[in-house]
């Protein structure tokens, strides 16, 4: 562990993609805690499509982060300094304590709304889970398919669900928990071995790959009888396309738009063109945020989660790669299609983890 505290700061604000020119690397002095703050060890960051939205000019579902300040990102990490009742030394916690080393919290830091952003781990580290799931299958990532499908989209058996950004995080687990709940599941994902990922290790009926397939016809094909729930992480045409095969009364849930973010703060991005659909059949579209949930409905959550974990019935894939430096590095594959899973970035060594563990 070293005395310093390694930061990376918001620079300038990215046209498009992130940038080397994006980020500054700075040295500082650990903080102290002040009266009901706890200072965190980062040892896991996530990597997450949001922080392009984050890293805009203009303000998003939350502040955009002010050129200067630490780069916004949710971590996992160990409490190192308390003078909050109710997190103590040694707790390992799930919080939003930015690309750093250490980061100081009051816990109620999400959208300056009072919201609580911190969460200790302790179950999932009891389950015999690694804790940088908290992070992915058992996170923000997500638990979004959860929180949409069962409660916001009512998901019942033998309906059609199809979901965009498949192969990703969230989408992995869309399908997963369609399955689990006795409905028919479509994946959309880029490439012939996501589409096979879809189908051979997340249970998919069917895979469409947008690269190669017009996507019109190839939901039409899939879904040859309507799709009842869209789950859409993508945005743009392919939107368009699954509004064209909605059936009377779908929901559509929207999740994320990652082939916009990059164009967000530009007034050229276009909306769903084919909308006049949600009228004609009748249907609902409406958009959510996990963390406006979660304080609610985080322990109903993690306890189902963790059972089908347990049970065999959810699989998940993270792609871990070491070193707080390599985030700009790395982050970009989120908006090229190129992550296998949950991009997690390892900032602290194995041992020092394992201590961490062990010590709860």
């Amino acid at each position: 562990m070293s005395n310093l505290n390694r930061q990376l700061i918001l620079a300038e604000y990215p046209e498009s993609e992130f940038s080397e020119s994006t980020f500054e690397w700075r040295e500082s002095e650990i903080p102290e805690p002040k009266e009901g703050e706890f200072l965190v060890r980062n040892l896991f960051l996530s990597l997450d499509p949001a922080m392009r939205l984050w890293a805009s000019s203009v303000d998003s579902y939350t502040k955009r982060i002010e050129i200067g300040d630490v780069m916004r990102g949710f971590t996992v990490g160990r409490v190192v300094s308390s003078k909050h009742k109710d997190f103590k030394e040694g707790d390992i916690v799930q919080g939003l304590d930015g690309w750093q080393d250490y980061g100081i919290s009051n816990g109620i830091n999400y959208n300056e709304n009072g919201i609580q952003d911190t969460w200790n781990i302790k179950n999932i580290v009891d389950a015999g889970l690694p804790i940088s799931s908290a992070l992915s299958v058992l996170g923000h990532t997500a638990l979004p398919a959860y929180y949409g499908l069962l409660n916001m989209a009512q998901m019942k058996e033998g309906q059609t669900v199809l979901v965009s950004g498949a192969a990703g995080a969230c989408g992995s687990i869309c399908g997963q928990l369609a399955k689990i709940k006795g409905c028919r599941a479509v994946g959309i994902a880029g490439g012939p071995e996501k589409c096979k990922l879809l189908v051979e290790k997340y249970g998919y009926d069917a895979a469409i790959d947008y690269k190669s397939e017009d996507l019109f016809e190839a939901i039409a094909k899939a879904c040859p009888n309507g799709v009842d729930i869209f789950f859409d992480n993508v945005g743009g045409d392919t939107l368009n396309a699954a509004l064209a095969n909605i059936n009377v009364g779908a929901r559509i849930l929207i999740c994320g738009a990652i082939s916009q973010y990059t164009q967000y703060a530009q007034e050229e991005v276009p909306g769903p063109s084919n909308y006049v659909a949600l009228l004609t059949k009748r249907a609902r579209m409406e958009g959510f945020i996990i963390l406006d949930q979660y304080p609610e409905h985080r322990a109903k959550m993690e306890s189902d989660m963790i059972n089908w974990l347990k049970a065999g019935k959810i699989e998940f894939c993270d792609e871990i790669v070491q070193g707080l430096e390599n985030a700009p590095k790395v982050i970009n594959k989120l908006f090229r299609g190129e992550n296998k899973g949950k991009l997690t970035i390892q900032i602290a060594d194995k041992t020092e983890i394992e201590r961490a563990i062990k010590a709860i």
